[in-house]
């Protein structure tokens, strides 16, 4: 669908143009008409079907609209008072939260590129710098803000500002906002936002969790699902290798030489193993670089423009950290083992294969991880193709511990009983 069917305003529609984007995504096409009919939304969209722009859009034009209702009914002193300053700070109109510092700079940044050289006033806000400027920005008044929840609750207890005028409040990846612990912090927000207000929940995955919390959240919201539940993108293709857990580094370097990776997001579980990866890559003459939440704020923005200007060939990321990251041309992803959440596993491969682009996700496979891809292939309802990689053959004498709760019968049943969970709320 065109952009142009959807209704926007004119200068929306300009912007677009000028940057190209013409068809509407999935996820647009569906939730833009329903956001701007005024109900609330719970949407699941994979990573990179253009999320963002689906709730920027129509609360931009919103805004637009009331702009242009308020400057028909000022009158020639208001303006005058308006040119010199004296009018009252605005407050801000739309609030959109985000789990990571990562993801609100990538959301601030898509909705710059939106706003354009229009009257609209976005800040950014998150923890990790100095809270002055972040102040100052408020305290001058803005028409939405974009944060994490933590520094803006630390920024309402000063007093920086209110959201006492907010219409329109987004909650983005909400699945990870809950997974990181952030619900009762988005509860003490919720108390500080108007009861009459539109509310829209996106999520790359529709799980118990979302479903239970969205209940707290939403008013006879519509549920939109621009995806299968519980699936991949059809443009990634997806390889499990099985290789014993003490040759996967070696693997993987043979891999990034003998394909000829260019940039290449690996997954860890842990900050430790992500940092011992890196050593293990770095000593084999992989420029590579690690990704976690242990990392200061300036080191971890300079790693992902390494990454992202093609000075490093590897970031090793753990889940949280790698929330954040958006590169649009990302190849491949690698798992160093399976993630203990199958839905970690969607979140991971997500950051390739974006915007109908061909990736890459391939997992190294320890027989260890053997129970995993049980649960893992019977949550997505599909087998993964397995193979071996010459010289890697592994041990076929290792065998997996096997307990009550790790039988292939038992995986199964309870992989089967979640999705059957999870699709009975379609």
């Amino acid at each position: 669908m065109a952009f142009g069917a959807l209704a926007l305003h004119p200068q929306l529609l300009s912007r677009l143009s000028t940057l190209n984007f013409i068809q509407a995504t999935d996820i647009q096409a569906q939730a833009i008409p329903v956001i701007l009919s005024g109900k609330d939304v719970m949407a699941g969209a994979q990573t990179g079907t253009g999320k963002t722009a689906a709730f920027c859009l129509p609360i931009l034009h919103q805004l637009l609209i009331q702009q242009e209702q308020s400057q028909k009914e000022l009158s020639q002193q208001d303006c005058h008072e308006l040119s010199n300053g004296r009018a009252q700070n605005k407050l801000a109109k739309a609030l959109i939260l985000t789990p990571t510092r990562e993801l609100a700079q990538q959301v601030h940044q898509n909705l710059s590129l939106l706003i354009g050289d229009s009257a609209i006033d976005a800040a950014l806000i998150y923890g990790g710098v100095s809270t002055q400027a972040q102040k100052a920005q408020l305290t001058a008044g803005v028409d939405i803000i974009v944060a994490t929840p933590g520094r803006l609750l630390d920024l309402l207890r000063q007093r920086a500002t209110s959201l006492a005028a907010v219409d329109y409040f987004v909650i983005d990846e909400a699945d990870r906002m809950l997974d990181m612990g952030f619900r009762d912090e988005i509860i003490e927000v919720l108390k500080r936002l108007p009861k009459q207000r539109q509310t829209l929940l996106f999520s790359a995955t529709l799980d118990d969790s979302v479903f239970s919390f969205s209940k707290r959240l939403l008013t006879q919201a519509k549920v939109i699902e621009a995806h299968a539940r519980n699936q991949t993108a059809v443009t990634v293709t997806e390889r499990v290798y099985h290789v014993d857990a003490k040759r996967k580094c070696d693997l993987l370097c043979r891999l990034i030489q003998a394909e000829k990776w260019q940039q290449v997001l690996i997954f860890s579980r842990t900050k430790q193993d992500a940092d011992l990866l890196v050593k293990q890559m770095s000593q084999r003459g992989v420029k590579v670089a690690a990704f976690h939440a242990d990392l200061s704020q300036s080191v971890r923005e300079q790693v992902l423009t390494d990454f992202k200007n093609e000075q490093l060939t590897a970031l090793v990321a753990t889940d949280v950290a790698a929330r954040g990251i958006d590169i649009s041309q990302l190849n491949y992803v690698v798992n160093m083992e399976l993630p203990f959440k199958q839905e970690d596993y969607v979140h991971r491969i997500g950051r390739t294969g974006r915007a109908g682009q061909a990736g890459q996700a391939i997992t190294f496979l320890s027989v260890d991880d053997e129970p995993l891809l049980i649960k893992l292939e019977a949550y997505l309802d599909k087998r993964l193709p397995q193979q071996w990689y010459p010289g890697f053959e592994p041990d076929l004498s290792q065998i997996a511990p096997v307990t009550r709760k790790t039988k292939k019968g038992s995986l199964k049943q309870q992989a089967r009983q979640k999705a059957l969970a999870q699709s009975s709320k379609r």
